[in-house]
């Protein structure tokens, strides 16, 4: 008890948006957490690890000052008051504790003021790490809640910017060697023609930043950078931090699912396209449809290419081990 009592007061802080929409609009996204990579730019990837009417426990990674973070929160779900508690039980470092509100409020004139609180404390107290803190805070808070007007004021879902697609390729071999291939991206420089040079760095294991450069048909190159979250041997999971253009959001998913002697190999691409980059890339006379068919083709033409190397590599070993 005496030791905190000495503890110097955890940090508070309030963040607002003023959003012309109902406040349940507002609150079932903020609820949703399944769109949050689509909407926050700092969210790579979240995942339930409870799930109830009132409340919840999920995992979420996201970004804090340039940084990947991962941790686990409960969060406290009021439908009624439109409500959302939150309180990290797991926490990243320098974090020690942290936690929270979302506060959704009718407005008279039928908008919504939408209050995002945080109260947190640095591992040990310290004021470097406090300011590091702050700092990612302030930032993710603006982040987010400018997302929430723009995702609940111009849904991407209604207007045909949103682009979901699956590509599937089946593997006479080992689910593992699949994933093995896809988890070691930075080999695919050697490995992938369409791959011009690729770095891969993981501080934390399962957390992967990967950039790279690749290559059209037309001989011009993108350059990506994602953040890959890793599941042995099922999934990975990702975010483009820097994104090509015609593309305002690109996540995707790697999974692989044993079927009969073999495996399954499904990659999923969520794509929300940027109406403002279209004639520029396109062409004047380019519209939405284009730019869809485009980037359909685009997206599903490297991933199946690098879904059929994988097929090639877990089909050599499974060959190799029986020779």
């Amino acid at each position: 008890m005496e030791n905190r009592v000495n503890q110097p007061p955890s940090a508070h802080t309030e963040h607002r948006e003023i959003v012309s929409a109902p406040a349940s609009t507002v609150y079932n996204l903020v609820l949703d957490v399944s769109r949050w990579p689509l909407v926050f730019p700092p969210t790579v990837h979240v995942e339930y690890v409870e799930s109830g009417s009132t409340s919840e426990v999920i995992r979420i990674w996201a970004t804090a000052n340039d940084a990947v973070k991962g941790w686990t929160s409960r969060r406290e779900l009021d439908r009624q008051a439109r409500r959302i508690r939150f309180r990290q039980v797991v926490s990243a470092p320098p974090v020690a504790s942290m936690g929270g509100e979302w506060i959704i409020e009718p407005t008279a004139d039928g908008r919504s003021l939408v209050r995002l609180t945080h109260d947190f404390r640095a591992v040990g107290d310290d004021p470097s790490a406090m300011a590091w803190i702050h700092q990612a805070v302030d930032r993710n808070s603006r982040s987010e809640l400018a997302a929430v007007r723009a995702a609940v004021e111009s849904p991407a879902e209604s207007d045909g910017r949103l682009l979901v697609f699956d590509d599937v390729v089946h593997v006479n071999g080992a689910p593992g060697d699949v994933y093995d291939f896809l988890n070691e991206a930075g080999h695919w420089d050697r490995r992938l023609p369409h791959v011009a040079r690729v770095r891969l760095t993981e501080e934390d294991p399962g957390v992967q930043l990967l950039d790279m450069d690749t290559t059209t048909p037309d001989g011009s190159t993108h350059s990506t950078r994602s953040v890959r979250v890793c599941f042995p041997h099922r999934r990975i999971v990702y975010k483009q931090l820097r994104t090509p253009a015609l593309m305002s959001v690109h996540t995707g998913q790697w999974s692989i699912e044993p079927h009969e002697d073999g495996a399954m190999v499904i990659s999923t691409h969520r794509v929300v396209l940027d109406p403002q980059a279209i004639q520029g890339v396109l062409g004047p006379d380019a519209t939405l449809g284009d730019a869809r068919t485009y980037v359909r083709a685009a997206l599903g033409r490297n991933s199946t290419a690098t879904m059929y190397a994988a097929k090639e590599f877990a089909e050599g070993r499974r060959l190799a081990t029986r020779s």
